[in-house]
């Protein structure tokens, strides 16, 4: 029996956070993440739909001396949904969420079977974790990731990074049935290593680890 899908408004204030932790578990949801683009003072906004058997997500935001933890994750009550397996790489519900581009964030994003997609044009980002069971990954990197570590797998989809020209990067890359995509701007190290030329002595730089377990992993220049 199909459930009704309700909407949860999400609302975080800034109150002074500078750098953020925030941690992501959209259970059988799609998750999408971007910036504000209004120049809100807020530090989250957006929309997290769940079934109404699941109950409403918890939300929990810690903020002091400037430094904020959030936690986003699904309800868990009642029965899972259920998944048709021509439903695979979709998820139940949608969940799209903005966060403010001058707070710097450490991003952990997960869902149990959904697509995963980060667009972090605009933002300051120390580290990203974007995974899922079975959906596909898909992160655009900010044009300045000066330190910026990013892990992107998924179990079963397709892993996509898109990395900005000015960008250096070493990608390291692993796929179980799929097969690796990179631009050619990145040289070959070793079996699983790509690397930009100048990555060494660059000033801006990042390390990527892609991951499929069955699809393609593709690194891109944005």
């Amino acid at each position: 029996m199909t459930k009704n899908v309700l909407t949860y408004s999400l609302s975080e204030p800034l109150n002074g956070a500078t750098t953020v932790k925030v941690e992501i578990n959209a259970g059988d949801g799609n998750l999408t993440i971007d910036r504000l683009a209004g120049g809100e003072q807020m530090l989250a906004s957006g929309t997290l739909q769940y079934l109404e058997n699941q109950g409403v997500p918890a939300c929990t935001l810690n903020t002091s001396n400037g430094q904020a933890t959030l936690a986003l994750k699904g309800g868990g009550a009642g029965q899972p949904w259920f998944r048709f397996p021509w439903a695979a790489c979709n998820g139940a519900t949608e969940w799209q969420i903005h966060f403010n581009p001058t707070v710097s964030f450490e991003i952990i994003a997960h869902s149990d079977g959904g697509n995963v997609k980060l667009d972090l044009t605009g933002m300051a980002v120390t580290r990203v974790s974007a995974d899922t069971g079975g959906g596909n990954v898909d992160v655009v990197l900010p044009d300045n990731a000066s330190g910026l570590n990013v892990k992107a797998s998924t179990g079963a989809g397709n892993v996509v990074v898109l990395v900005p020209g000015g960008i250096a990067a070493r990608i390291r890359t692993a796929t179980g049935l799929g097969k690796v995509i990179m631009d050619s701007r990145f040289s070959k190290m070793d079996s699983n290593t790509y690397q930009s030329p100048d990555y060494d002595s660059a000033a801006n730089r990042v390390e990527i680890m892609v991951n499929s377990g069955a699809g393609n992993v593709s690194v891109n220049t944005k």
